[in-house]
């Protein structure tokens, strides 16, 4: 039986259809639903909608739900429509009727939207969390091999000198940027849309300020149709968000995938950690790293397929916005994985130290040349000219000494800025209010 269910029985070819993967996917939303009644029904009590009695034998009996989800104990029944209608009929079968009176002043359209976005929350938190990581390791290796130099490339020519340092600082920088993004995520789903109901709010006088407080957001969603309008907009903000990390992943995956290469021969990795050819004794493939920058690519596409899921709807809800789920939930575990498995392979990898010693990089030199004959009182378009002419007489020396001093240069990588900006942005999360918030809910 569904909780909007009457009389008559849905043909059971439309019910698998419109239920889906919606069971699989619920199971993710499972301690965020649990979150959300335990917040509303302490709303409901204080405006008069559930007695002091009732709302004790309920958050009792929530709370013993809350942690059966954390242990891995509580799963949705195959009878149940989704995670709402489940932990409704659970909690009503384990205390009687008051878990008939929790679904009052809200919707199942409020409901998944405030579970979703606790959820979002959660896994935001984790993802920044695991970017933490891969930001110190990145850093650690900058400043361990910021004196040995390699090859910079443009156009995948040779260019200029670059260094492991700026290299792996690179990349620490880029995830501050993508850090940025995924703050504007986290601001979004920061707001409460718990009692905008089936998207038209409630005649019941709810207090949608103190369910705020109580889920620790950061404010409201106001206005009551908005907040409805805001789904598939959240997702598409929280997906730009992970696809800038993935993008800022999936393209050190391919510089990896490229220095390892015997025809550039930068890095290595242990055997242990690489993979070998059925028929070639003689190969190391960097598989881990052709992974993840396929998933990564993967996830690239999440903004685009949830804008085309969600581009032409109207406002209100629309069952079209359940299939979000499938795109975007099992993004969260494969970018987790991503980001985990690029820290561990980092603590791992070998850097070549002596690769400008190979003739072939001479013409890195270049401009190294051209600056110092300019020093030299050598106006720069004619230092440059004879450059050029050395170069192609064959007769060019070059002089290997690398005087880069300005900021952000191989000699001075500012790699104190950088990781000053990173926590300027992560401290603007803010985690600690809502891990205080959800606490105090659930003790």
């Amino acid at each position: 039986m569904k909780i909007w269910q009457k009389n008559i029985d849905v043909d059971s070819f439309v019910e698998s259809f419109t239920v889906g993967n919606d069971r699989e996917m619920d199971q993710h939303l499972a301690a965020a639903d649990v979150l959300g009644s335990l917040a509303h029904t302490r709303m409901l009590n204080s405006i008069g909608l559930m007695t002091d009695s009732d709302l004790q034998s309920v958050q009792d009996e929530l709370k013993k739900i809350y942690r059966e989800i954390e242990e891995g104990e509580f799963f949705i029944a195959d009878t149940a429509e989704d995670v709402h209608s489940h932990v409704e009929q659970v909690l009503t079968e384990r205390i009687g009727d008051p878990g008939k009176k929790i679904h009052a002043g809200r919707s199942r359209n409020d409901q998944v939207l405030v579970d979703l976005k606790l959820y979002f929350r959660a896994e935001i938190q984790r993802l920044v969390e695991q970017i933490e990581g891969l930001f110190q390791q990145l850093l650690l290796l900058s400043e361990q091999h910021k004196a040995i130099l390699i090859p910079g490339y443009t156009h995948l020519q040779i260019a200029m000198p670059s260094s492991f340092g700026l290299w792996f600082a690179a990349y620490a920088e880029s995830l501050v940027d993508d850090m940025e993004l995924l703050k504007s995520a986290w601001k979004v789903c920061n707001k409460n849309p718990l009692g905008s109901a089936a998207g038209y709010g409630s005649s019941f006088p709810l207090n949608r300020t103190m369910t705020t407080t109580l889920l620790g957001f950061n404010d409201l969603n106001y206005n009551v149709v908005y907040a409805q309008m805001g789904r598939g907009k959240t997702e598409r903000i929280l997906a730009q968000g992970m696809s800038s990390v993935a993008a800022t992943l999936a393209k050190f995956a391919m510089d990896i995938c490229m220095f390892i290469n015997q025809n550039f021969g930068f890095i290595s990795f242990p055997d242990h950690l690489t993979t070998g050819s059925s028929i070639m004794p003689h190969k190391k493939n960097p598989d881990v790293f052709e992974l993840v920058r396929a998933r990564c690519n993967r996830i690239q596409a999440l903004p685009n397929e949830i804008a085309l899921m969600t581009t032409n709807l109207p406002s209100g809800y629309h069952r079209d916005l359940q299939l979000l789920k499938e795109n975007l939930f099992p993004a969260f575990q494969s970018l987790s994985d991503c980001l985990e498995i690029s820290t561990f392979m980092l603590k791992h990898i070998e850097v070549r130290s002596d690769v400008l010693e190979d003739p072939k990089y001479d013409y890195l030199f270049s401009v190294e040349v051209v600056n110092n004959m300019v020093l030299e009182g050598v106006p720069f378009r004619e230092a440059y000219r004879r450059i050029g002419l050395d170069i192609e007489n064959g007769t060019f020396k070059p002089s290997k000494e690398v005087a880069h001093i300005h900021e952000g240069s191989i000699g001075n990588l500012c790699n104190d800025q950088i990781e000053r900006m990173f926590y300027e942005v992560k401290n603007d999360f803010d985690f600690q209010k809502v891990e205080t918030a959800i606490a105090e809910l659930v003790k």
